[in-house]
């Protein structure tokens, strides 16, 4: 049970930086010079109606193999899950993209084969596997044996050595 409760509590913080970041990414829009506005009778006439940010085809269909399934188990839902295992299938996509877009700079693409979600032809995928069995094991077994951690739950994960990077920078200097 306390090896449940450290593992969803390092998701519930992946997921909550996941959307922090990806909201905050998402929100900026970069505009050298602003436009001047527009009349307000203009504003109205013109105004679409709200359309969510535009989302990747292939990541849309998976958002849609998904919708009405949320909290169902991902393996439920997905065809070849190992790691995420009675997650609820609505997380896998976020965990994606923040444990593993964001933390290592890839894109879906590094590990998957696009249309062959479930295949295993690239090792990076079983790489990536076995990578967050290592950072299960340093923050449920190995940090709780280091004398005088500032942090009442200490924990890794993909960004405490991959910064962004396929391969973390080691400085060897």
């Amino acid at each position: 049970m306390k090896k449940q409760i450290l593992v969803m509590g390092m998701l519930c913080s992946i997921l909550f930086l996941g959307t922090f970041n990806w909201s905050s990414c998402t929100a900026k829009k970069a505009t050298a010079t602003p436009a001047p506005e527009p009349a307000e009778e203009q504003v109205a006439a013109e105004k679409p109606a709200e359309t969510p940010p535009s989302v990747p085809p292939f990541i849309a269909a998976i958002q849609e193999k998904v919708k009405g399934k949320e909290n169902l188990p991902a393996e439920e839902v997905f065809e070849n899950i190992q790691i995420l295992k009675g997650m609820p299938a609505g997380r896998v996509l976020p965990i994606m993209r923040m444990a593993f877009n964001q933390s290592l700079g890839v894109k879906c693409g590094h590990c998957h084969e696009f249309g062959q979600w479930a295949s295993d032809a690239k090792p990076t995928k079983q790489v990536a596997r076995d990578m967050w069995v290592m950072t299960g094991k340093i923050n449920q077994e190995l940090l709780s044996q280091i004398p005088n951690l500032q942090s009442e739950q200490p924990a890794v994960n993909c960004t405490t050595c991959h910064r962004g990077q396929v391969k973390p920078a080691l400085n060897m200097e």
